[in-house]
């Protein structure tokens, strides 16, 4: 019986111990060093107005309709672009429904853009993120939706076009994955152009 007592008392003394050190201390630690060494990305990357309203995160992409903007990549999250339904939209490359959303968004992105039957659509256009969220396009849609964003805004092209190269994030490292822009804060600059 002394035996059993005596593990009792090492057992529940390791378990408040690894309980203070992993329920407390653990997680109270890596809280502190995300606010000491990047608090804006530990704190979401929220974008606030001068008057403290919060406008979104450059982390999560936002539908933009109006042709006064750049329109981000489709989203198979919940009704759209929902946070709290993030998913892609889990069709596979034999799926019929697949086909058919990809050759309407195909369609629609050409005439929205005034691009011709036999123009290029590049596939981050008319395919969804894997999280439904991705605030980020390619270069290449930038530059195309450009042309569109310039002459609905009354701009010129070139003035638009510099935004997207001064919004574009380049490879990670130099080497992973492709440049890529993002829409809500390359949206955000154009709102804070002066109106001709």
């Amino acid at each position: 019986m002394k035996t059993f007592l005596s593990e009792l008392k090492t057992a529940l003394f390791l378990t408040a111990v690894l309980a203070i050190v992993l329920c407390a201390a653990y997680p109270l630690a890596v809280w502190a060093g995300a606010q000491a060494i990047f608090p804006d990305k530990a704190n979401g990357s929220l974008l606030v107005d001068k008057d403290g309203t919060v406008r979104g995160s450059a982390l999560l992409a936002q539908n933009f309709t109006s042709d006064n903007y750049f329109q981000p990549r489709l989203s198979a999250a919940g009704a759209g672009y929902d946070a709290s339904s993030s998913s892609g939209s889990n069709l596979g490359p034999t799926s019929q429904k697949l086909n058919d959303r990809i050759k309407a968004s195909v369609a629609a992105y050409r005439a929205s853009n005034g691009l011709k039957e036999t123009d290029p659509v590049p596939a981050d256009a008319v395919t969804t993120s894997a999280s439904g969220l991705d605030p980020h396009i390619s270069v290449a849609n930038a530059m195309i939706q450009s042309v569109r964003v310039a002459k609905a805004r009354k701009l010129m092209p070139t003035e638009v076009a510099g935004l997207v190269a001064q919004h574009t994030t380049p490879r990670d490292l130099g080497v992973l994955g492709e440049p890529s822009v993002n829409v809500l804060l390359l949206n955000r600059a154009l709102d804070q152009l002066p109106t001709p």
